[in-house]
């Protein structure tokens, strides 16, 4: 049985709000030329190999987050990288 002066743990109350007002959490935005040198660094290492020039961890790394960078580029831009990147791909799987 619990106590009357016990008070609920799932109950909102006045102080629910230990350090003032709630703050927005702060919106992050990728810098384009950034990422836009960075996929370009992969994308030139891939056109200069004759096979694929990483291990396979990284592949499948590269695979998952080069279409997810190129979201921060406008969209014509970052889907003719995405093409030119899944192209070089297969023609390195391909060797």
């Amino acid at each position: 049985m619990a106590s009357s002066r016990q008070s609920d743990l799932f109950q909102q109350d006045e102080q629910s709000d230990l350090f003032g007002e709630e703050t927005p959490t702060p919106e992050y935005r990728a810098d384009p030329d950034s990422v836009r040198a960075e996929l370009y660094k992969i994308l030139a290492e891939a056109r200069a190999a004759q096979k694929l020039p990483w291990e396979p961890k990284t592949v499948l790394l590269y695979r998952t987050i080069f279409p997810q960078m190129t979201n921060w580029l406008p969209d014509d831009e970052g889907a003719q990288l995405r093409f030119e990147f899944e192209t070089e791909i297969k023609r390195l799987e391909a060797a």
